[in-house]
């Protein structure tokens, strides 16, 4: 096949069509580069549903034991599942999914020992090059003595571990429905939720990786539509999605209506406070007011970063934070390696819940005080110009201040927006928040005009 690297080897992971844009060989030569690159003597590789995850992984593990190291592997897993392996053996890790992107869609995320990312800046631009090299002129000769491979399940000390960092002994009884999307949730949940005072309603927790009932994607709304209905039919205390590789959660209330993730944030957030106080908080720029203020309100210091999960990651390593949330729902926690779990998130929230008696919409209210627009993406040719073009009309007005630690961030008393160029597409996405409805709809309005000309 012609290899065009550029078009799968992405800023934290790989990712493309399988068989179009990568294959098993080309597989081979990622795990041999990896090793390689890490000087890994010892690896773990896990996979989620789809098709083609068994025979990428297998072909990964062949082309990592040819370069000596010894292969551990965990086969079907979460996201979040190869994280803990990756952290509880002390071994760098390959997780193979593509996430949410559809079924013909392949990829991997990889870390070393502990789940320290693996990114463009971490190791994945020397790994890229290697695999270029190796593509054009063939794979270097095996090792004298080629490492071995094993296999070891570690669903139940996933669960275990998971389950240890959550109080949840004076936990009432709940009704629970879960969508987990055909993907990796319908194999962590079972047991993760088995030990818990949970009437748990399953939703789609046949492992397919063709997606037949809808993409494993819950922050686009038109997936939590049966999860919505569902929770209202079975009067259900709340509901919870998860995407294809099951590290990220949406979380609905009782009445079917859905949890902004920067409320789980500030829910979560106060709650690792009560156990670290004085902790730091790590959040990114399009999370909404109300975290940095809660977590003020619990003693912590939030610390504001960009958007991405290597930036999340490097500020939670610098500053010891105990935990970083991102709007995207993803979740990370110091006490599961830095790393992300959406997991762990859930079981938060079915703590907070069930240690009192209200529902959750109104629990969460403390949480989520302002009106957000959502990500608004528009295809632009010139995200430059147009992102100039909307910085000219606001910064000069007085009591704006603006800053452009990852895009544009226009932030006045009453309301901010934030304007940031995809990395891989021509979009703009913008984030608008404000103290009421109308306020927010003239601010988006006014920026969507000046970017949509």
């Amino acid at each position: 096949m012609v290899v065009d690297l550029s078009q799968i080897v992405k800023a934290y992971d790989v990712r493309g069509v399988v068989p179009d844009q990568w294959d098993e060989s080309l597989a081979e030569l990622f795990g041999a580069a990896f090793v390689q690159v890490t000087e890994a003597t010892a690896i773990v590789v896990g996979h989620d549903m789809r098709p083609s995850s068994p025979g990428l992984s297998a072909a990964f593990a062949r082309g990592a034991a040819a370069r000596g190291a010894d292969v551990t592997l965990i086969g079907l897993c979460s996201t979040d599942q190869l994280y803990f392996a990756s952290g509880r053996l002390g071994l760098p890790g390959a997780m193979f999914t593509a996430s949410h992107n559809p079924a013909q869609y392949n990829g991997i995320k990889m870390c070393r020992a502990g789940a320290a990312p693996v990114g463009q800046d971490s190791g994945l631009a020397e790994i890229r090059a290697l695999v270029g090299q190796w593509a054009q002129q063939g794979a270097p000769a095996p090792v004298a003595r080629p490492g071995t491979m094993t296999e070891r399940d570690t669903l139940d000390e996933y669960a275990a571990h998971l389950l240890s960092l959550v109080d949840l002994g004076s936990m009432r009884p709940l009704k629970v429905v879960v969508d987990a999307g055909n993907g990796m949730g319908g194999h962590t949940v079972p047991t993760v939720f088995k030990a818990l005072p949970v009437m748990l309603v399953p939703m789609y927790f046949e492992l397919d990786g063709t997606f037949p009932n809808h993409e494993a994607n819950p922050l686009d709304p038109a997936n939590i539509v049966d999860l919505q209905a569902r929770v209202r039919a079975e009067g259900a205390d709340l509901g919870v999605a998860f995407d294809g590789d099951a590290d990220r959660c949406f979380v609905v209330d009782e009445r079917g209506e859905g949890v902004s993730p920067s409320a789980i944030t500030a829910l979560v957030a106060a709650r690792e406070l009560a156990k670290h106080p004085g902790g730091t908080v790590i959040h990114n720029l399009i999370t909404s007011w109300s975290v940095p203020e809660v977590v003020r309100e619990n003693g912590g210091a939030p610390v504001r970063t960009r958007v991405g999960h290597s930036f999340i990651k490097e500020e939670m390593a610098r500053t010891g934070a105990i935990f970083g949330g991102e709007h995207s729902a993803h979740y990370y926690f110091r006490d599961f390696w830095n790393a992300d779990t959406g997991m762990l998130a859930a079981l938060h929230v079915l703590a907070a819940l069930g240690s009192q008696e209200g529902p959750l919409s109104r629990l969460v209210a403390q949480y989520d005080r302002y009106t957000g627009s959502g990500e608004i993406n528009s295809t632009v040719a010139d995200q430059a110009g147009r992102t100039a073009a909307v910085k000219e009309a606001f910064a000069a007005r007085d009591g704006v201040a603006v800053d452009e630690l990852d895009g544009l961030t226009v932030t006045t008393a009453d309301w901010w927006f934030n304007l940031r160029p995809s990395n891989t597409e021509p979009l703009l996405r913008l984030n608008v928040e404000a103290r009421d409805e109308a306020t927010m709809a003239k601010v988006r309005d006014e920026v969507l005009a000046l970017v949509r000309v």
